[in-house]
């Protein structure tokens, strides 16, 4: 039988995200699983060639994590039981790469998230990082379409 000891939710604040919340703290709850919850956020450091001062792409990228670190202890509290063993981690970078290079650290079992099934110009624009994960997991990925999560 496959051991599910550490999980994976990656989410981005979108109003879904307790949705994907509500099925990781089942499944966590369900295996006796460590949880961990994470956000990631841009770095922006492609816009540094821009003429905007670097500084100000620092600092800006500086509040956004201070602000992603509230949210997540707000989401935390808003969103788990007491009972599990779950921390929140916000990290910056490239989501898809961020949350791959985090499931290899952590020794995670499954990945858990959501995925905003773009389609057509979107889904060119703004990619899929559900996709780039999916493919390039080592690991079971659930994924869940807001459509088809509520």
């Amino acid at each position: 039988m496959a051991q599910i000891n550490q999980i994976l939710c990656a989410i981005d604040f979108a109003e879904y995200s307790p949705i994907i919340a509500d099925y990781a703290n089942t499944m966590a709850q369900a295996f006796n699983s460590d949880l961990h919850v994470i956000y990631v956020a841009p770095t922006l450091t492609q816009y540094v060639g821009f003429q905007v001062p670097p500084s100000s792409i620092e600092n800006f990228v500086g509040e956004i994590i201070t602000g992603a670190e509230d949210r997540m202890s707000s989401f935390l509290e808003e969103n788990f039981s007491g009972d599990l063993s779950v921390k929140g981690h916000v990290l910056t970078g490239y989501a898809a790469e961020e949350i791959l290079n985090f499931a290899t650290n952590y020794n995670i079992d499954i990945i858990v998230m959501g995925t905003h099934g773009r389609k057509g110009i979107d889904r060119i624009l703004f990619g899929s990082v559900a996709e780039r994960i999916v493919k390039s997991a080592h690991i079971p990925v659930l994924t869940l379409r807001p459509q088809e999560a509520e």
